[in-house]
């Protein structure tokens, strides 16, 4: 199958574009810039250049590749496009990813559209943002929460990619959480520095996946033509009160503080506190159970443990 991944030299792509090789696939994957091309041809693929913001580059980019399926990786993340994390501002912070998630989309579908692509694989998100009603887990039955005040841009922005994907006949994977190479560099550090407090009593879940795990789950979504909605998560959502002191037990740090949430509503902001005390976690049995994957990496208790060792 050719497969074309918008974003393949993100902290996801560079884990789903090997994983496709591996399987037979030929794999055409983009990058915002000629100095990383390179590194996906490295992995396998072939390497373009494309504006994921500009209608007429993603088009010719997906004319140029005729691929059978696309696959949605376009994320502006990292330090390099977003500057330093700022818990505070989520939106500012996410503002070129909230467009690529809207924009870019469109633009994805548009282009799917105009060359006869049947299917489309796009990146969601399922670690907190669960509704804040009811139980600490939820299914793909269950909406994401509207989101506290400074990240609502953002949340309606995921659920854009949603409608718009399974409107159009393809498989949206709401990915826990990450964590593997690269890709929890900057928690890991500010937990080591004590700087990443448990807030309030930690009871907000979270759910957590491998880099590994979600590149599996995305290849099987691909090979089988998936449609609908799919919590690509790990078997053990967990409130903060958990797997926050066992991630610093192993990266050797010492146990982190605890702040009233006050507190954390001044330093951090509202994304901090609803996160780590309303935070709903997120149930995999679906995409188990219909797209037969099986994790490397069933919890996170392991995957922190072997990761950071």
């Amino acid at each position: 199958m050719r497969v074309f991944v918008a974003g393949g030299t993100g902290v996801m792509g560079r884990r789903l574009v090997p994983q496709l090789v591996a399987r037979g696939h030929q794999v055409t994957a983009t990058t915002t810039g000629s100095g990383k091309v390179g590194l996906l041809e490295q992995l396998g693929a072939d390497g373009v250049v494309m504006d994921g913001l500009d209608a007429v580059s993603v088009g010719k980019a997906v004319a140029a590749a005729r691929p059978d399926a696309i696959v949605h990786q376009m994320t502006a993340i990292s330090p390099a496009h977003a500057g330093k994390p700022d818990m505070k501002h989520m939106d500012r912070f996410f503002a070129t990813t909230n467009r690529l998630r809207t924009e870019g989309t469109d633009h994805l579908l548009a282009a799917a559209e105009a060359t006869g692509v049947s299917h489309v694989v796009a990146q969601g998100h399922a670690s907190w943002n669960g509704i804040r009603e009811g139980g600490w887990v939820k299914t793909e039955e269950d909406p994401l929460d509207p989101g506290p005040p400074s990240m609502r841009k953002g949340m309606a922005a995921m659920r854009h990619v949603q409608d718009v994907v399974v409107e159009a006949g393809g498989a949206v994977l709401r990915y826990g959480g990450f964590y593997g190479p690269g890709a929890t560099d900057d928690v890991v550090e500010l937990v080591r520095r004590r700087q990443f407090p448990l807030v309030g009593g930690g009871t907000g879940y979270s759910s957590w996946v491998h880099l590994d795990d979600a590149a599996s789950a995305t290849v099987l979504a691909v090979e089988q033509k998936a449609t609908g909605v799919f919590n690509v998560v790990d078997d053990e959502p967990a409130p903060a009160s958990e797997w926050l002191p066992y991630l610093a037990a192993c990266t050797g740090a010492k146990r982190p503080m605890r702040i009233p949430t006050w507190l954390a509503r001044l330093l951090a902001g509202d994304v901090a506190v609803t996160m780590m005390t309303e935070g709903r976690g997120f149930s995999n049995a679906k995409a188990k159970r219909e797209l037969g994957w099986e994790l490397r990496y069933p919890s996170w208790r392991q995957g922190f443990r072997e990761g950071l060792a």
